[in-house]
């Protein structure tokens, strides 16, 4: 729309002077491993240093809700990107996890004002996984960064105003 302040947002994005957070599980590791990269090549190459890049682990993606927290709260970061993988088994923990996980960091998101990247995959199978987290600009890790930056760059435009 003519106007908005964050028309273009997702266009030209620029992380220089951002301290990132990074959350990332330890399950599925090899997976989320390649997440990884493609966050660290996505965020590199719109500008972040990556000495502001604060990286954490948490053992699965159920965790990462309360790590972002901890992240969002801490004011030492203006984001935070989560990485995750959960493969579909035999038993409903599958729909638990995904669904408290993604509920959760959405809160995380908002309650803190923080701008959240959401790289859990949620796949029926790891060929769906690693193909879903190749490394590179196609790869989910680097969705995740371009996703979290145009919501800071919204953040940004609007910044000097003030909220009722």
């Amino acid at each position: 729309m003519a106007g908005d302040k964050g028309a273009g947002a997702s266009e030209g994005l620029d992380g220089s002077g951002l301290r990132i957070g990074v959350v990332r599980a330890r399950w599925n590791s090899a997976i989320v491993d390649r997440l990884a990269q493609g966050v660290g090549r996505g965020l590199a190459g719109l500008g972040v240093d990556p000495a502001d890049v604060i990286d954490e682990t948490v053992p699965g993606s159920f965790e990462l809700p309360m790590g972002a927290r901890i992240l969002a709260a801490s004011g030492r970061v203006d984001a935070v990107i989560c990485l995750g993988c959960v493969i579909r088994g035999e038993t409903s923990h599958y729909d638990i996890v995904c669904n408290n996980a993604n509920h959760w960091l959405m809160h995380v998101a908002v309650a803190n004002a923080v701008p959240l990247g959401n790289a859990i995959l949620t796949v029926d199978t790891e060929a769906q996984a690693l193909e879903r987290a190749r490394g590179g600009r196609k790869g989910k890790g680097a969705d995740a960064v371009r996703a979290c930056l145009a919501v800071v760059a919204i953040d940004r435009a609007f910044a000097d105003e003030e909220v009722p």
